[in-house]
């Protein structure tokens, strides 16, 4: 008789081999996209729960186009990856292009001076050329001034407000105003108590165009409030400037040969100058439309 030991001994007792399970393979990013297994309903709510995320995540385009690339996913056997990207590639051109557009409002630039409807081949060889080499906004990064000098009509603004334009598609912050303009609103700045705000909000752009500097005859506290932009603005960002002035006429701008002196150190310490010297862009036209318009003669009549 085997003893109580024998009977529950550890070697009388067969063991359990345990269950073997094969290792889960996750899944690749390569694979192509999969069809969708869920019920109508499910899928439903899943799209709606997924366009109110993408609303408060503010990816307009993930919320809009997320679905039918989804399809053309399955229809093309995109993988993940693929998918993802195509939906950030639209999500971000969106963004860069209405950020674009925004930039375009605020620099307030003449819509109709573009770079693509100036005649760059009035203007003198040299300058259109370093026009083209400025056009990736690298004189910005350096806060480089740009003085354009040139008569009447030979095209000063809307060769800077065609470059400002390209540099605004780059992403780029400009802003345009008149020396009029601006020398009255730093005026009625200066009397209210903001001239540091106003001079502070103007340090936002990247590049101030300052068109027409001498066109019209201001006071001398006007050419003061002026200065007192320039000289802030010195190595802290760049001006764009026009004028028809030369500098040794300076002196009649800012009513002051001291106060002339430093405004012209200031801006000339960093900066590429352009002199167009050509005819009246306005003056040209103006003659070719009398051409135009004027009755030809009448040849010989025969007898």
């Amino acid at each position: 008789m085997s003893s109580l030991a024998d009977k529950t001994s550890p070697s009388s007792t067969p063991k359990r081999s345990p269950r073997s399970r094969a290792p889960r393979t996750p899944a690749s990013s390569s694979e192509p996209f999969p069809a969708s297994s869920a019920t109508p309903g499910r899928t439903a709510a899943s799209n709606e729960q997924l366009k109110e995320q993408f609303r408060e995540l503010r990816l307009p385009m993930f919320r809009e186009h997320f679905q039918d690339l989804a399809d053309q996913a399955r229809r093309e056997s995109w993988n993940h990856p693929q998918y993802l990207a195509e939906l950030t590639r639209l999500e971000c051109q969106t963004r860069r292009e209405g950020r674009i557009q925004r930039l375009l409002e605020r620099s307030r630039l003449p819509r109709a001076k573009r770079w693509d409807n100036f005649d760059w081949k009035r203007i003198p060889l040299a300058v259109s050329r370093q026009a083209e080499s400025l056009r990736d906004g690298s004189f910005l990064d350096r806060r480089e001034n740009l003085l354009v000098f040139g008569k009447p009509g030979s095209g000063k603004t809307h060769c800077l407000c065609a470059l400002a334009e390209r540099l605004v598609h780059k992403g780029r912050s400009m802003l345009f105003t008149t020396c009029g303009l601006l020398v009255q609103n730093l005026l009625a700045a200066k009397r209210d108590l903001r001239l540091e705000k106003t001079i502070k909000h103007l340090s936002r752009f990247e590049g101030l165009i300052l068109d027409d500097l001498g066109y019209v005859q201001h006071s001398r506290e006007e050419m003061e409030v002026l200065f007192t932009l320039l000289a802030e603005r010195y190595e802290r960002g760049s001006v764009l400037l026009t004028s028809n002035q030369p500098f040794s006429q300076w002196g009649q701008i800012f009513k002051d040969a001291m106060t002339t002196a430093a405004a012209i150190d200031r801006l000339v310490h960093h900066c590429v100058i352009w002199e167009l010297n050509v005819p009246s862009y306005r003056l040209e036209t103006a003659q070719q439309n009398r051409r135009s318009s004027s009755p030809t003669n009448p040849g010989p009549q025969e007898a």
